[in-house]
Order: C-alpha cells, then structure tokens, then sequence
C-alpha cells in the first residue's frame, strides 16, 4: 500500500495552482494525481442508487416527527377552541384544525431533526457533530503519492495553497494516480505540525 496526502479544492484552477507549489517543492508529476469527487449519494455503491443503507442524519427523524404531532396537534386544538368559542360553534373546527396541526408539526419535526444545524466540524476534525465518521465533500481531489518524511510538507503545501480536508489515506497508487480510490471510505486528517 502507498501513502497518499490529498487535500479537497473547490475549483480546478485553485488546484492547478497547489499542483505549481507541489512541483516546485520536488513532487513529481507522477506523484499527483487530481480529480472530481461527486456529491455524497452520488456514487452508486448500491444497486439501486447511492452510498449508505441509511442516511444518519435521518436516524431521528421518526422522534422529530413523532414530538411534532403531539405539539402541532395540542397547538391545533387550542386555537381550533378559540375559534369555536368564538366564531364556529361546532367540533369539526376542533378535529381539522387537530389534524392539520398533527400534519404540520410532523413535517416541522422531522425537519427539525435531520436539519443538521448548519454545522461543519473544524477542518481536522474525523466526526461530524452528530459523531457520526466524516465522509468528503464534492469538489475537485488533489492526491500526492508521497513518504513518510514528505507527506507533512505535501499537507502543509496543500493547505497553503487553499486545499481543504486535508487528510492521509493508505491506497494503491498505479500509473499516476489513486487507483483504489473509495469517496464513501471515512476521512483520516492530517494534523497540523506543532512547532
């Protein structure tokens, strides 16, 4: 197996750029290897579409939904008592207003937990917040067949010149480029060099 640095850009131009810095600091471009990553869900790893059995941040969503009701539903009848006592005299108000409430906050709560916050984890973090192992983004992969005494200096280089998840993968490197690559394998960061 090789060991491989690779870093996430969002253009190929920014790429092209780390590829320049790369060549000047003694890689060799049999040694760099640049590519597109689809979208998570995109790769067709099962055969009827897409990379995981299951989403994880949808794991919650059936409690979303379920709290939802219950709180749509209690919202529902309280104003559906309003307007009975003081416009409609009749409990029809009563169970549709229920009902669209019990609808309403089921889509609201299991919006509320497969939303995901907005939150990104720190460049060298492995988990996403839910702890879940942090799977790529899309955008364009530059990888570096590099050595244990390179591949800080490739990650830093990668880093300087925009590259984003930079992390470290064990892989097989064939005719200049990354030939076993797997975009649904978990992320292994490198870490910053202290000093």
């Amino acid at each position: 197996m090789s060991l491989i640095v690779a870093g996430r850009f969002t253009t190929f131009d920014d790429a092209e750029t780390a590829i320049g810095r790369l060549r000047s600091n003694g890689f060799v471009d049999e040694d760099i290897s640049l590519f597109y990553v689809n979208p998570g869900g995109q790769h067709a790893r099962f055969p009827v579409g897409g990379d995981r059995y299951a989403d994880p941040q949808a794991r919650t969503a059936s409690l979303g939904a379920g709290a939802g009701v219950a709180a749509g539903a209690l919202i529902g009848i309280v104003v559906a008592l309003a307007l009975s006592y003081f416009l409609f005299h009749t409990l029809l108000v009563l169970a549709i207003a229920a009902g669209i409430g019990a609808y309403v906050g089921s889509l609201a709560g299991a919006m509320w937990q497969t939303r995901g916050g907005g939150h990104r984890p720190t460049p060298d973090a492995a988990h996403e917040p839910d702890g879940t192992p942090r799977t790529r983004e899309s955008g364009v992969l530059l990888a570096v067949h590099v050595s244990p005494q390179t591949q800080q200096r490739a990650a830093e280089l990668l880093r300087d010149a925009g590259g984003m998840e930079v992390e470290r993968a064990s892989g097989r490197w064939q005719d200049g480029r990354w030939a076993d690559f797997d975009p649904t394998r978990t992320l292994q960061p490198v870490g910053r060099m202290n000093g």
